[in-house]
């Protein structure tokens, strides 16, 4: 079994910046991709970010691009989340996610999921 471990959320002001991270153990591999989701109360789980295991691949929701950042060393377990000008729609927990497969991430259905880590932006 894998676990991803999530850290990194916190309670940050309108416009500011915060940075996750996710960090596969248990068991190590390396050609996966890891991501991200996000889920607020009464809303759909939603898909933020992926990265697939050489990094050349990179996919961002529409509603975080050109805010969020992911990155990783190629073949890292690690994985980070950078995210700048956030509002009070970004509030959520965050879920990291992996699998082998680029397609079932960013289709919510990956092997692995985090416990999630919260994120809170007042107004």
């Amino acid at each position: 079994q894998v676990d991803l471990v999530e850290s990194g959320g916190g309670l940050v002001q309108a416009g500011g910046s915060l940075r996750l991270s996710c960090t596969a153990s248990g068991v190590t591999f390396s050609k996966h991709t890891m991501g991200w989701f996000r889920q607020s109360p009464g809303k759909e789980r939603e898909f933020v970010a992926a990265i697939n295991f050489s990094a050349r691949d990179i996919y961002y929701a529409d509603a975080v691009k050109g805010r969020f950042t992911l990155s990783r060393d190629v073949g890292d377990p690690t994985v980070y989340l950078q995210m700048n000008g956030l509002s009070p729609e970004d509030t959520a927990v965050y879920f990291c996610a992996a699998d082998t497969s680029t397609s079932r991430v960013r289709l919510g259905v990956p092997d692995y999921w985090g416990r999630g880590t919260q994120v809170t932006v007042s107004s």
